[in-house]
């Protein structure tokens, strides 16, 4: 009977069972691996998230991520000790997440995937990613009113961003305690893209809106400038921009400026594919799975299960859904003064979320026109969306910091 105790004692059923909201958590991430894999809704950063929060709820595990405050100051530690005393996972949150290193990779990663040429060739549609934003600073301020910090507020209302690593980002700087529940909130509204745009879309564009054909319209009004040499141009962007912005925002260059940097070392070409193929790549592979293990592994019981987890919840999908209709009710406005129409599809991808964003607005478009392919002009507001969020962060942290 010893030996069978001390066999019990050995496991983890006896603390699992003592503790409810540790079965909980585990049936979440149970969930989300679902949702990841079966379902596929953003399984590269879904999926190690998933596995993140079923390590840090394994009781025993020693995988969760011990939040530093004043009774625990683990982060005046070095990395050997907190490797020692709180386990691998708190040595790579803290060398890696708080000292805010793996969201600037993975937008490097990012803007070496991008192609900003649909973003060049119509510059006009560019400014609906930027009205898009309008959801960050809505829930922004409606947070602020139901009793949050302005902190946590700012972090909360990136989530109107629809960019994960913006997101987090945002949250390690402004309020690391909601750091859990920010990430799996922002890549859980993401993944819904193509279920929060046509809802959205349905209930405030008309169907005579949606029949708005972009090839038609080029061709009755057509552009009377056109980029000569498109190479140069897509080269010297990223280099202006950056510049801009770091004049400008410049708490906004460790996001942008990487993203601006992945993508010219993308256009330069032959010379520069090596350093192309390790953003894009090894770099961004590597930061991703580090990414989603370590933010996932913030969600215990103790952090994840309070009211302030579905304030996010619910504050997220408030400002995912204003952004959405932000960006459409500027193209109305812009169509009751100009005779080249655009269809309002194109305000409703103004998210980050490339290429996702963009693609379901071909699909709702084609649904009602068969000829009316947009992908390439929602795109363009697309694109300036990831711009528009990351500057839209840049602007919190400078004023919230």
């Amino acid at each position: 009977m010893d030996i069978l105790q001390k066999l019990y004692d050995m496991t983890a059923f006896g603390e699992l069972f003592q503790s409810p909201g540790t079965i909980l958590m585990l049936l979440i991430a149970f969930g989300l691996l679902y949702l990841g894999i079966k379902k596929r809704y953003e399984p590269l950063l879904l999926v190690p998230i998933a596995f993140g929060v079923l390590l840090a709820n394994f009781p025993g595990g020693n995988m969760a991520v011990t939040p530093s405050n004043s009774v625990n100051n683990i982060a005046h530690l070095t990395l050997i000790e907190i490797a020692k005393d709180h386990g691998i996972m708190n040595m790579l949150y803290y060398a890696l997440i708080k000292t805010g290193l793996l969201p600037p990779l993975i937008f490097m990663g990012v803007g070496a995937m991008t192609d900003f040429g649909p973003m060049l060739r119509n510059l006009r549609l560019a400014f609906f990613g930027a009205a898009a934003q309008i959801g960050i600073f809505t829930v922004l301020i409606s947070a602020v009113l139901l009793g949050f910090t302005p902190q946590e507020a700012g972090a909360l209302g990136i989530i109107g961003g629809a960019d994960g690593p913006t997101a987090i980002y945002t949250a390690i700087i402004l309020a690391p305690d909601l750091l859990g529940p920010i990430a799996i909130a922002a890549y859980s509204y993401m993944a819904l893209v193509p279920v929060i745009i046509p809802l959205v879309v349905n209930l405030t564009v008309s169907e005579r809106e949606l029949k708005i054909n972009m090839k038609k319209q080029d061709k009755l009004y057509p552009n009377k400038t056109k980029i000569k040499n498109l190479r140069v141009v897509k080269i010297v962007f990223p280099i202006v921009l950056a510049t801009m912005v770091a004049l400008l925002v410049p708490s906004s260059v460790p996001l942008l400026g990487m993203l601006l940097f992945g993508n010219l070392v993308k256009e330069i070409g032959a010379d520069t594919e090596r350093l192309f193929d390790a953003a894009s790549n090894n770099i961004m592979n590597a930061a991703t799975i580090f990414l989603g293990l370590t933010v996932g592994a913030t969600m215990t019981s103790e952090t994840f299960l309070n009211s302030t987890t579905l304030a996010i919840v619910g504050g997220g999908f408030l400002a995912f859904a204003i952004s959405i209709a932000g960006g459409i009710f500027a193209v109305k406005t812009y169509n009751l003064f100009a005779k080249k129409k655009i269809n309002p599809l194109i305000g409703a991808t103004g998210l980050s979320a490339v290429p996702m964003a963009s693609r379901v607005a071909n699909e709702i478009a084609l649904k009602h026109d068969s000829s009316n392919h947009l992908l390439q002009y929602a795109m363009s507001s697309n694109i300036s969306g990831v711009i528009g969020s990351a500057v839209a962060a840049g602007v919190l942290i400078s004023f919230l910091g």
